[in-house]
Protein backbone atom coordinates (compact mmCIF):
# COMPACT_ATOMS: atom_id res chain seq x y z
CA UNK A 1 0.00 0.00 0.00
CA UNK A 2 0.77 3.63 -0.43
CA UNK A 3 2.10 5.67 2.21
CA UNK A 4 -1.23 7.90 2.42
CA UNK A 5 1.06 10.82 3.65
CA UNK A 6 3.82 13.10 2.35
CA UNK A 7 6.39 15.29 4.01
CA UNK A 8 6.77 19.23 3.28
CA UNK A 9 9.92 18.28 1.68
CA UNK A 10 8.26 16.11 -0.91
CA UNK A 11 5.65 18.92 -1.55
CA UNK A 12 8.05 21.24 -2.13
CA UNK A 13 9.86 19.67 -4.45
CA UNK A 14 7.20 19.59 -6.87
CA UNK A 15 5.22 22.67 -5.95
CA UNK A 16 3.56 24.18 -9.15
CA UNK A 17 3.86 20.87 -10.86
CA UNK A 18 0.38 19.97 -12.99
CA UNK A 19 0.68 16.62 -11.56
CA UNK A 20 0.37 17.94 -8.04
CA UNK A 21 -2.38 19.70 -6.80
CA UNK A 22 -2.50 21.34 -3.16
CA UNK A 23 -5.75 21.14 -0.92
CA UNK A 24 -6.18 23.28 2.21
CA UNK A 25 -9.02 21.89 4.26
CA UNK A 26 -8.55 23.76 7.24
CA UNK A 27 -11.73 23.07 9.16
CA UNK A 28 -12.54 24.44 12.54
CA UNK A 29 -15.21 23.19 15.79
CA UNK A 30 -17.85 25.26 15.68
CA UNK A 31 -17.25 28.57 17.71
CA UNK A 32 -13.09 28.02 17.25
CA UNK A 33 -12.85 29.66 14.03
CA UNK A 34 -13.53 29.92 10.16
CA UNK A 35 -11.54 27.78 7.24
CA UNK A 36 -11.74 30.31 4.79
CA UNK A 37 -10.40 33.26 7.25
CA UNK A 38 -7.57 30.74 7.36
CA UNK A 39 -6.54 30.18 3.67
CA UNK A 40 -6.99 34.31 3.17
CA UNK A 41 -4.49 34.65 6.16
CA UNK A 42 -1.92 32.70 4.60
CA UNK A 43 -1.91 29.31 2.53
CA UNK A 44 0.70 27.12 0.51
CA UNK A 45 1.27 28.77 -2.92
CA UNK A 46 -1.22 27.36 -5.52
CA UNK A 47 -3.53 25.34 -2.56
CA UNK A 48 -7.59 25.57 -3.63
CA UNK A 49 -9.90 25.86 -0.35
CA UNK A 50 -11.76 23.06 0.28
CA UNK A 51 -15.21 24.53 2.36
CA UNK A 52 -15.95 20.94 4.19
CA UNK A 53 -19.16 22.76 5.27
CA UNK A 54 -20.03 24.09 1.95
CA UNK A 55 -19.10 20.68 -0.40
CA UNK A 56 -21.92 18.74 1.32
CA UNK A 57 -25.08 17.05 1.32
CA UNK A 58 -27.43 20.11 1.25
CA UNK A 59 -30.57 17.94 1.86
CA UNK A 60 -30.24 17.29 5.28
CA UNK A 61 -29.40 19.59 8.74
CA UNK A 62 -26.37 17.30 9.73
CA UNK A 63 -23.33 19.08 9.75
CA UNK A 64 -20.74 18.44 6.22
CA UNK A 65 -22.24 15.47 5.60
CA UNK A 66 -21.53 13.62 1.89
CA UNK A 67 -22.95 15.36 -1.08
CA UNK A 68 -24.14 12.97 -3.98
CA UNK A 69 -21.73 12.13 -6.23
CA UNK A 70 -22.32 14.19 -9.17
CA UNK A 71 -22.85 17.03 -7.11
CA UNK A 72 -19.30 16.55 -5.68
CA UNK A 73 -18.25 15.59 -8.74
CA UNK A 74 -18.89 18.87 -9.74
CA UNK A 75 -17.19 21.01 -6.90
CA UNK A 76 -14.44 19.05 -6.92
CA UNK A 77 -14.06 20.52 -10.89
CA UNK A 78 -14.44 24.07 -9.80
CA UNK A 79 -11.91 23.34 -7.69
CA UNK A 80 -9.96 22.45 -10.76
CA UNK A 81 -8.73 19.07 -9.38
CA UNK A 82 -7.97 16.30 -11.54
CA UNK A 83 -8.39 12.51 -11.14
CA UNK A 84 -4.83 11.82 -12.66
CA UNK A 85 -2.92 14.38 -10.46
CA UNK A 86 -1.44 12.92 -7.09
CA UNK A 87 -3.79 16.00 -4.89
CA UNK A 88 -2.25 16.66 -1.53
CA UNK A 89 -4.40 17.78 1.52
CA UNK A 90 -3.48 19.85 4.13
CA UNK A 91 -4.94 21.92 7.64
CA UNK A 92 -3.60 24.72 9.29
CA UNK A 93 -3.66 22.81 12.52
CA UNK A 94 -1.08 20.22 11.43
CA UNK A 95 -3.31 17.68 11.77
CA UNK A 96 -6.77 17.38 12.00
CA UNK A 97 -9.50 18.32 9.37
CA UNK A 98 -7.53 17.63 6.21
CA UNK A 99 -7.70 13.35 7.02
CA UNK A 100 -11.69 14.20 6.74
CA UNK A 101 -11.14 15.44 2.92
CA UNK A 102 -8.63 12.93 2.05
CA UNK A 103 -11.53 10.65 2.77
CA UNK A 104 -13.85 12.41 1.27
CA UNK A 105 -11.74 12.19 -2.35
CA UNK A 106 -10.88 8.84 -2.10
CA UNK A 107 -14.79 7.72 -1.16
CA UNK A 108 -15.22 9.98 -4.43
CA UNK A 109 -12.70 8.36 -6.57
CA UNK A 110 -9.52 9.51 -6.81
CA UNK A 111 -7.06 7.33 -6.60
CA UNK A 112 -3.77 9.52 -5.56
CA UNK A 113 -4.64 11.77 -2.84
CA UNK A 114 -2.32 12.34 0.40
CA UNK A 115 -2.25 14.22 3.79
CA UNK A 116 0.75 17.01 4.30
CA UNK A 117 2.21 15.42 7.55
CA UNK A 118 2.34 18.41 9.53
CA UNK A 119 -0.15 20.23 7.54
CA UNK A 120 0.62 23.85 6.96
CA UNK A 121 1.90 24.36 10.90
CA UNK A 122 5.24 22.35 9.73
CA UNK A 123 5.24 24.04 6.18
CA UNK A 124 5.48 27.70 8.21
CA UNK A 125 7.42 26.24 10.89
CA UNK A 126 10.43 25.55 8.31
CA UNK A 127 10.12 28.85 6.37
CA UNK A 128 8.85 27.93 3.21
CA UNK A 129 6.77 29.97 1.16
CA UNK A 130 3.12 31.14 1.88
CA UNK A 131 0.83 33.67 -0.76
CA UNK A 132 -2.75 35.06 0.54
CA UNK A 133 -4.29 35.62 -2.79
CA UNK A 134 -6.67 32.73 -3.82
CA UNK A 135 -5.77 30.27 -5.92
CA UNK A 136 -7.80 30.81 -9.42
CA UNK A 137 -7.68 27.06 -11.12
CA UNK A 138 -8.89 26.16 -14.42
CA UNK A 139 -12.13 24.16 -14.41
CA UNK A 140 -11.66 20.61 -14.65
CA UNK A 141 -14.84 18.19 -16.08
CA UNK A 142 -14.89 15.43 -13.86
CA UNK A 143 -17.73 12.03 -14.07
CA UNK A 144 -19.00 11.22 -10.49
CA UNK A 145 -17.76 7.99 -8.82
CA UNK A 146 -18.79 6.49 -5.31
CA UNK A 147 -16.98 4.05 -3.20
CA UNK A 148 -19.59 2.44 -1.01
CA UNK A 149 -16.46 0.88 1.10
CA UNK A 150 -15.32 3.70 2.53
CA UNK A 151 -18.54 5.15 4.31
CA UNK A 152 -21.28 3.67 6.63
CA UNK A 153 -25.10 5.31 7.24
CA UNK A 154 -27.20 5.18 10.37
CA UNK A 155 -28.51 1.80 9.28
CA UNK A 156 -25.71 0.29 8.51
CA UNK A 157 -24.01 0.95 12.06
CA UNK A 158 -27.08 -0.52 13.74
CA UNK A 159 -26.35 -3.40 11.91
CA UNK A 160 -22.47 -3.96 12.73
CA UNK A 161 -23.44 -3.43 16.52
CA UNK A 162 -26.06 -5.90 16.76
CA UNK A 163 -23.47 -8.22 14.63
CA UNK A 164 -20.87 -7.47 15.68
CA UNK A 165 -19.72 -7.62 12.17
CA UNK A 166 -17.20 -4.80 12.76
CA UNK A 167 -15.64 -2.76 15.47
CA UNK A 168 -17.00 0.48 15.59
CA UNK A 169 -14.09 3.27 16.89
CA UNK A 170 -14.70 6.36 18.12
CA UNK A 171 -12.16 9.24 18.04
CA UNK A 172 -13.52 11.73 20.42
CA UNK A 173 -12.27 12.57 23.99
CA UNK A 174 -12.53 10.60 26.10
CA UNK A 175 -14.71 12.46 28.67
CA UNK A 176 -17.12 13.15 26.00
CA UNK A 177 -17.07 9.47 25.16
CA UNK A 178 -17.56 8.47 28.58
CA UNK A 179 -20.78 11.21 29.15
CA UNK A 180 -18.16 13.26 31.80
CA UNK A 181 -18.29 16.32 29.14
CA UNK A 182 -20.68 18.00 27.58
CA UNK A 183 -21.10 17.51 23.10
CA UNK A 184 -20.18 21.01 21.53
CA UNK A 185 -23.10 20.73 19.49
CA UNK A 186 -26.56 21.61 21.48
CA UNK A 187 -29.01 18.67 21.53
CA UNK A 188 -26.99 15.87 21.43
CA UNK A 189 -27.29 13.30 24.60
CA UNK A 190 -23.76 12.29 25.97
CA UNK A 191 -22.31 8.95 26.01
CA UNK A 192 -21.18 6.13 23.63
CA UNK A 193 -22.78 4.28 21.08
CA UNK A 194 -22.72 0.24 22.80
CA UNK A 195 -19.67 -1.53 22.14
CA UNK A 196 -17.75 1.08 20.71
CA UNK A 197 -14.28 1.62 21.51
CA UNK A 198 -12.31 5.03 22.12
CA UNK A 199 -9.54 6.07 20.84
CA UNK A 200 -9.06 10.16 20.95
CA UNK A 201 -7.74 11.40 17.81
CA UNK A 202 -5.25 13.45 19.78
CA UNK A 203 -3.50 10.35 20.88
CA UNK A 204 -1.94 9.84 16.93
CA UNK A 205 -0.79 13.34 16.58
CA UNK A 206 2.81 14.75 17.36
CA UNK A 207 3.05 18.12 19.28
CA UNK A 208 4.42 19.24 15.88
CA UNK A 209 0.97 18.21 14.04
CA UNK A 210 2.77 15.34 12.39
CA UNK A 211 1.20 11.61 12.91
CA UNK A 212 3.00 9.58 15.39
CA UNK A 213 5.08 6.34 14.16
CA UNK A 214 3.65 3.38 13.29
CA UNK A 215 4.44 1.29 16.34
CA UNK A 216 3.13 4.38 18.54
CA UNK A 217 -0.48 4.20 16.61
CA UNK A 218 -0.43 0.83 16.67
CA UNK A 219 0.11 1.15 20.19
CA UNK A 220 -2.42 3.80 20.65
CA UNK A 221 -5.35 1.77 18.56
CA UNK A 222 -4.45 -1.87 20.52
CA UNK A 223 -4.57 -0.21 24.23
CA UNK A 224 -8.09 1.19 23.15
CA UNK A 225 -9.12 -2.45 22.31
CA UNK A 226 -8.63 -2.55 18.57
CA UNK A 227 -8.06 -5.64 17.14
CA UNK A 228 -6.17 -3.94 13.52
CA UNK A 229 -7.12 -7.72 11.64
CA UNK A 230 -10.96 -7.43 12.13
CA UNK A 231 -12.83 -5.12 9.96
CA UNK A 232 -12.93 -1.45 11.28
CA UNK A 233 -15.26 1.78 11.25
CA UNK A 234 -14.25 4.70 12.77
CA UNK A 235 -17.16 7.56 14.11
CA UNK A 236 -16.26 10.74 16.63
CA UNK A 237 -18.66 14.03 16.61
CA UNK A 238 -19.28 14.53 12.89
CA UNK A 239 -17.36 12.58 10.89
CA UNK A 240 -13.98 14.98 10.79
CA UNK A 241 -11.59 13.43 13.55
CA UNK A 242 -13.06 9.70 12.21
CA UNK A 243 -10.94 10.49 9.29
CA UNK A 244 -8.07 10.89 11.51
CA UNK A 245 -8.75 7.69 12.58
CA UNK A 246 -8.80 6.36 9.00
CA UNK A 247 -5.63 7.96 8.02
CA UNK A 248 -3.64 6.43 11.48
CA UNK A 249 -5.25 2.92 10.31
CA UNK A 250 -4.07 3.81 6.84
CA UNK A 251 -0.91 4.16 7.71
CA UNK A 252 -0.83 0.47 9.32
CA UNK A 253 -1.80 -0.67 6.15
CA UNK A 254 -5.74 -1.36 6.71
CA UNK A 255 -6.77 1.27 3.85
CA UNK A 256 -10.00 -0.43 3.70
CA UNK A 257 -11.51 1.35 6.98
CA UNK A 258 -14.89 3.18 6.76
CA UNK A 259 -16.13 6.29 8.53
CA UNK A 260 -19.49 6.20 10.14
CA UNK A 261 -20.63 9.80 8.20
CA UNK A 262 -22.96 11.24 10.45
CA UNK A 263 -21.13 9.82 13.78
CA UNK A 264 -22.55 11.32 17.02
CA UNK A 265 -24.45 14.16 15.66
CA UNK A 266 -27.14 12.06 13.85
CA UNK A 267 -26.66 9.01 16.98
CA UNK A 268 -26.54 11.16 19.64
CA UNK A 269 -29.24 13.27 18.11
CA UNK A 270 -31.96 11.05 17.90
CA UNK A 271 -34.16 9.05 20.72
CA UNK A 272 -34.47 5.88 19.08
CA UNK A 273 -30.65 5.16 19.30
CA UNK A 274 -29.27 3.50 22.28
CA UNK A 275 -26.36 5.35 24.21
CA UNK A 276 -24.29 4.38 26.90
CA UNK A 277 -22.16 6.43 29.39
CA UNK A 278 -19.38 5.57 31.29
CA UNK A 279 -15.63 3.65 30.31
Amino acid sequence: MTDPLVSTAWLAERLGSPQAQVVDATWFMPGEGVGRDSYAAGHIPGAVFFDIDEIADRSTDLPHMLPQPAAFAEAAGRLGLRREATVVVYDAHGLFSAPRVWWTLRTMGFPEVRVLDGGLKKWRAEGRPVETDAAAPAVSELESAHDPRLVRDLGAVRNLLARREAQLVDARAAPRFRGEAPEPRAGLRSGHMPGACNVPWGQLVNPDGTLKSAAELRAAFEAGGVDLARPIVTTCGSGVSAALLALGLARLGRDDVAVYDGSWTEWGGRTDTDVVTGA
